[in-house]
């Protein structure tokens, strides 16, 4: 299912997604302050791209929950509410269900990205 789902997802729009996050990623890591918002981005486009089949582990720390506030302040906030919005309107069909729970994977990552792990499902 995941094969498939991945597949779907990025014939649909998760290739231009992911692409859209590499390119602010460059963008972040012209800075040296924006370095780790850049890996961020990066992070959000892997997943992005092919979102089947992967889980994502939170981890803490002080350090990763001031970065977490300021990534809610500067943009974070508005991504998340998109993805829900997305997950929202593509759980309204059956068909569109298994993306819509992607799109609140990534709205969950949106909030927290920092200190968050990608990994595949065994």
């Amino acid at each position: 299912m995941s094969l498939l789902g991945n597949i779907i997802w990025f014939i649909f729009g998760g290739l231009f997604s992911a692409l859209g996050w590499y390119i602010v990623g460059l963008l972040w890591c012209v800075t040296i302050i924006g370095i780790p918002v850049g890996m961020q981005c990066f992070k959000f486009g892997s997943l992005t791209l092919f979102p089947f089949g992967k889980e994502i582990q939170y981890g803490g720390g002080a350090g990763k929950f001031i970065l977490n506030i300021l990534w809610l302040i500067f943009g974070g906030f508005e991504l998340a509410v998109a993805h829900v919005t997305f997950g929202l309107v593509l759980c309204c069909t059956i068909i569109g269900i298994p993306f819509g729970l992607q799109h609140f994977k990534l709205a969950k990552l949106a909030l927290l990205p920092f200190g968050a792990e990608i990994v595949n499902k065994a």
